[in-house]
């Protein structure tokens, strides 16, 4: 969304003198309904708006704002902003397009950028994309509790964050213009709250999209009892969101629902607390997993995933997938938190496909209208880290489980924070990891899905585990990794998803020991670890089978090697990597 210094300078004007901008003094405006005043240009139940009364209304639409209950009886109001097609015939009906979260509050996403009230823009990249409105859509942006013009305390995905996405559909599927199809849309926080969607089991939802999402909350901002930074940086960017001041020209409704928080400030205490709990049982990361609760859920799912995400990471992402029986498409491959359209600054796109806009549209035709696809696109359009993209039936496709033996060792605890990979001097100076190597590969093998290890640990402290990608010349890349607190003796550690081919002559390297690298807040112990019986259980496909299907490669991959650039001098090998069969 656009920034726009003027409007925040403006506002500040306004407070310092009191004023209002297109304050509402005047009476009922009896030909719209009765519901909009005379000099505002701000939508109310029954007097809608147009874009050329406020530029903030898409073109070819026309907003109302609507309030209504949260479905867990817990007196929590629900903010809606709607967007109708501006010609639809009185009695017509139309399916809609949902999307419920944290941002589209009028004055700003992330910060206060506009000068007058009027509807999110978040979602106008999808409104102009598709042809929305021209399409014979309804799109509704929903305020999640504690955000915009709606009540009570964030949540942050768990049983409130619940009962407001089952309210909006519900809603949504009932109101008169309202065929009673609804599909939900959204990239991140609001593509979390449609996996909330699928979970709440409603026959009005037909369909979701959903980019870059967050699968497991726990997960996303831990990783077995070590916190990353964003279990600290995302309860207070989202308590930052919800104190957002509000604009002048609000209707009083909206205002006094937007400042909840002010009378409520235990709202943002517990927000910032319920992050930090560490312990992955407590019923706080339950309430929250998506992945979790998938199971038996059907609604038909599009979404994508990046493998080399810095942000919402593929994480949960498999338990997800297994546990809901609904149809399922996506893309999925290396790139960073951008959505499916999104371009670079050079006019590449992010994701290196050119048909986001198109798939999402014929996807919600034929789940929201009943309309067969004109094109029939793969299932899953999967790109690896050669660049090269494939069609898909499912994801993962193994076709071999390999359960490889990596014996023993030991490393002192000493730690590193975010500091580069130590040279291989320095490592052997503080003994903070040992690396296990394979011999060389006789064929290219694709390591693919959710690769898991396994160990026995003695001493007190932290373990992070890393595979590396190294050619010949010990030039390598860390391709994935995840880390534990040793809280007990046996140690089963899920890595995050990847699709990373291993070329033929290429070395599989996995790197046990301290906490050197990454995104994580350890507390080393200084202790000396042992560890014994690792095994690394590696799903593995062939890719002399694939098929390949249309995409450039995503920018962010050359970024994302570079940054995970390491020179590793190769070990005698102590296991194999066989190849995976070739497809039948």
């Amino acid at each position: 969304m656009r920034k726009r210094p003027a409007a925040t300078a403006l506002l500040t004007a306004c407070a310092l003198t009191g004023g209002l901008i297109g304050a509402a003094v005047a009476a009922p405006d009896q030909a719209t309904g009765g519901g909009r005043m005379e000099g505002t240009t701000v939508a109310t139940t029954t007097g809608s708006i147009t874009h050329e009364e406020n530029e903030r209304v898409p073109e070819g639409a026309r907003w109302t704002q609507h309030y209504f209950p949260s479905s867990d009886g817990s007196q929590t109001e629900l903010h809606a902003d709607v967007l109708l097609p501006e010609k639809l015939p009185k009695g017509a009906k139309v399916p809609v397009i949902m999307s419920a979260g944290a941002y589209f509050g009028h004055s700003g996403e992330l910060e206060v950028e506009e000068a007058h009230a009027g509807p999110s823009e978040r979602f106008q990249d999808l409104l102009e994309g598709t042809d929305l409105f021209d399409k014979g859509y309804a799109f509704v942006m929903v305020d999640t509790r504690g955000f915009g013009g709606s009540t009570g305390c964030l949540d942050l995905g768990g049983p409130g964050d619940q009962a407001d996405v089952r309210a909006a559909i519900d809603w949504s599927s009932k109101q008169p213009w309202s065929t009673g199809a609804v599909g939900m849309y959204g990239k991140s926080f609001d593509a979390y709250t449609g996996l909330l969607g699928n979970n709440a089991r409603h026959d009005a939802l037909k369909a979701v999209v959903a980019q870059e999402p967050i699968w497991d909350l726990y997960q996303q901002l831990h990783s077995n009892g070590v916190p990353r930074p964003n279990s600290v940086q995302l309860p207070t960017s989202y308590n930052r969101i919800a104190g957002l001041p509000q604009l002048p020209d609000e209707d009083k409704r909206y205002r006094t629902n937007a400042a909840y928080e002010k009378k409520h400030p235990e709202c943002l205490a517990l927000n910032s607390f319920g992050p930090s709990i560490g312990d992955p049982e407590d019923r706080y990361w339950k309430d929250r997993s998506p992945a979790r609760k998938a199971k038996g859920t059907a609604t038909p799912l599009l979404f994508t995933q990046g493998t080399a995400e810095t942000n919402t990471l593929p994480v949960g992402m498999e338990e997800f997938l297994d546990n809901h029986r609904g149809s399922q498409r996506a893309w999925i491959g290396p790139w960073d938190h951008v959505r499916g359209n999104e371009r670079t600054e050079d006019g590449k796109f992010a994701m290196g496909r050119a048909t986001w806009f198109k798939e999402t549209l014929s996807f919600f035709d034929e789940h929201l209208k009943g309309m067969a696809p004109k094109v029939r696109f793969p299932n899953y359009a999967v790109q690896d880290n050669l660049g090269n993209w494939r069609a898909e039936k499912s994801w993962p496709t193994a076709n071999r489980s390999a359960n490889l033996r990596l014996g023993n060792g030991s490393y002192v605890d000493s730690g590193a924070g975010s500091q580069p990979t130590p040279s291989e001097e320095e490592a052997a100076r503080d003994a903070g990891s040992f690396v296990v190597w394979s011999g060389p590969l006789e064929a290219a093998t694709r390591v693919t899905g959710t690769p898991r290890v396994t160990m026995t640990a003695e001493g007190e402290g932290n373990v992070m585990v890393k595979l590396y990608d190294v050619d010949g010349g010990g030039n390598a890349v860390a391709f994935d990794e995840r880390v534990s607190r040793l809280d007990r003796d046996r140690l089963d550690i899920d890595l995050k998803s990847t699709d990373w081919i291993l070329r033929a002559g290429h070395r599989l390297a996995v790197e046990i020991g301290s906490v050197r690298t990454g995104d994580w807040l350890d507390t080393p112990s200084k202790q000396k670890i042992r560890i014994s019986n690792a095994r690394l259980h590696l799903p593995l496909d062939n890719p002399a089978g694939d098929i390949a299907t249309g995409g450039d490669r995503a920018p962010w991959l050359d970024t994302f090697k570079q940054i995970n650039a390491a020179k590793l001098k190769p070990g005698p090998a102590t296991f194999s990597v066989s190849p995976a069969r070739a497809r039948r």
